[in-house]
Parts: C-alpha cells; structure tokens; sequence
C-alpha cells in the first residue's frame, strides 16, 4: 500500500490524528480532515510525512463536496470524526441532542462515503474504515460487559446504527471490491467525553487496529466488527 492515498475525518486530534500519522509514517501521503485550516495545518505539522491538510466538516454538505472536489483519487478512507455528549440515558435526553449526535456519528459518515465514493472507485485495493464503539454492540449491551446500562444513549445508539451501515456498505459495495469495516477502539485518553478524559488508554494502540483494517490485504474480511486488539466484535 506504499505510495497510497488516505483520508482521515477529525484527524486534528485524538485517535483520528494518531491514524494519520501512523498511515504517513507507513509512506501513504494522508489527508488529515479537519473543520478548522488552523488545527489542520498545526495538525499536519505534528503528523509529519507526507500529510496534507483537507478542510472537511462532515455535517456540512458544501464543505463536504468541496474537500471531494480535491481528492481524485482514494485508497483508504477512515470515518473517524464523531462527538459523545454526556452520559444521560435515553429518557433523559433531549432530542436536539440526538440529532446533534446522529448528524456527525452516521449521516455523516453517510454523506462523506457517498462523495468519496467515486474517488475509491479509482483504487485498485480500497479500504473503508469506520469508527465505531464497543459501547454500540447491542449483543455487549444486553451482557454484563456493560454494568452502568442505558447512559449515552444518543451516542451508543448511533455507534449501534454506524454498525448496521458498516454491513450495509459492505453488502453494496462487494462488487467493487471495497473492503468496509468497523473498528471497536476501546476506552481511549481523548476529549470525546469525561469517561475517555479520565481514561489512560492510549490513543496510538487503538489508532493501530484501524490501521490493520485500512491496510487489509485482498483475501480479507468486509462487513465485520473487530476490536483494536483484532478480535471480532459481537453486532
């Protein structure tokens, strides 16, 4: 995959800025998306290699075709742009919240995929990835993996809907030959939330599964849920 193409949504920090590095220190020239030119830029200075900024607001559909627009062609595309909110549960949440959420966490990822499509078209070995969270298995939900059940619905609850898509993906587009999977990151030390901001997980293991994922060779899986650790991951 040397020489490759990647773009990585909300790449300014965190996990999606560690995924990008991580992909540039492997010799992919990586666009880092950002909603911000200046976060971007101080953002691809830190990655190093050949990492380029891309101005890309994944709930803005001008934003959106315009980024599409500079990008001819794609290899790996990483849906990693999301937002938490708190951890209130569903009937305490209000609904602009879940609309708030679900605007970045699944359309989202819907209108980025879509505009990027015909660029991943252009591949001959293209790879999807998509940010997902343990917190969204309905199978964990429902065990005793998750003792504190039911807090940040809105957020778990479009983890849960970033899955189905994932297999949706996959299904539509086998015949092209793109690869479209979800990654479980783990409990990660970033600003998504209080939990992830008090946690020591470290950002680059995570960011590390998802590279395994993008750099899939032809014989592998699409359609599936695995954690950072590689593991398969219950829907």
């Amino acid at each position: 995959m040397d020489k490759s193409i990647a773009l990585v949504t909300g790449a300014n920090k965190g996990i999606g800025k560690e995924i990008a590095r991580q992909l540039a220190s492997a010799g992919l020239t990586v666009y880092a998306g950002s909603r911000d030119v200046a976060r971007a830029e101080r953002a691809v200075e830190e990655i190093g290699g050949d990492a380029r900024p891309l101005i890309l607001d994944v709930t803005d559909a001008a934003s959106i075709a315009s980024a599409a627009r500079q990008v001819d062609t794609l290899d790996i595309l990483v849906n990693n742009a999301g937002i938490s909110g708190d951890g209130r549960t569903a009937d305490q949440e209000d609904l602009g919240t879940f609309r708030r959420i679900y605007e970045t966490n699944v359309f989202g990822v819907v209108a980025v995929t879509n505009a990027f499509l015909p660029a991943l078209r252009q591949s001959v070995h293209p790879r999807i990835v998509n940010i997902s969270s343990g917190t969204g298995s309905l199978t964990w939900a429902t065990g005793p993996q998750f003792p504190h059940r039911g807090t940040y619905a809105a957020y778990r609850s479009s983890k849960a809907a970033l899955n189905a898509l994932t297999v949706y993906y996959a299904h539509a587009l086998a015949d092209d030959g793109i690869k479209v999977n979800a990654l479980a990151p783990g409990l990660r030390r970033t600003d998504l939330n209080a939990t992830a901001a008090a946690s020591d997980g470290d950002p680059a293991e995570a960011a590390a599964g998802a590279v395994r994922l993008a750099l899939l060779p032809d014989d592998g899986p699409s359609g599936e849920f695995f954690s950072w650790d590689g593991t398969p991951v219950p829907w």
